[in-house]
């Protein structure tokens, strides 16, 4: 199957997923295109037999790229099997209104491009305090003292659960082979 994984990353945590997802999809024998939406504004979905965008999670919001291409291709999305990768670090934790909000966000996506994801999966995402300007990791600290207590503030933290991604994208694949 020809697969495309187009994605927007702002810290390099959703490219980083995509990688492996792209060697996940290689292992099972699938033929990968991977590209930055920023990249993909000529590529069209209907060149795929599956699709999978990936963008993360920033102050409410998916990256503008992404959004572009998605509302781009809509109606080639709803035309074959997709899986949307939602990258954020409010998928690391268990609260109920983060979880809450990671459905509206995606609601908005949908609203905001025409196309509503046939699967979601939420992918926790990292700190990368060794990346951002002042403002950015005072901002972050704060947000890491009240999600994580327990981590050294100030140091890069990664949440992805490596082996969950795993098990997701083969058993999306084996669905949408099944033709379910």
């Amino acid at each position: 199957m020809r697969i495309a994984i187009i994605y927007a990353t702002t810290e390099g945590q959703t490219q980083k997923v995509c990688l492996f997802v792209q060697k996940v999809l290689l292992e099972i024998g699938h033929s990968v295109a991977l590209l930055p939406a920023a990249s993909a504004k000529d590529v069209s979905a209907s060149e795929f037999d599956a699709c999978i965008p990936a963008a993360s999670v920033h102050a409410g919001l998916y990256q503008k790229d992404l959004i572009a291409w998605a509302k781009q291709n809509a109606a080639g999305l709803a035309g074959r099997p997709t899986l949307f990768l939602s990258v954020s670090l409010s998928a690391a934790g268990d609260r109920d209104e983060d979880w809450t909000e990671l459905g509206r966000i995606v609601e908005r996506l949908a609203e905001d491009t025409g196309w509503t994801p046939a699967r979601t999966e939420h992918v926790a995402g990292a700190f990368r305090f060794s990346e951002y300007d002042f403002f950015k990791s005072w901002a972050m600290r704060w947000i890491e003292s009240e999600r994580d207590p327990g981590a050294k503030p100030g140091t890069d933290r990664e949440y992805t659960d490596w082996s969950k991604l795993d098990a997701a994208i083969r058993d999306w694949t084996a669905a949408i082979a099944g033709g379910t």
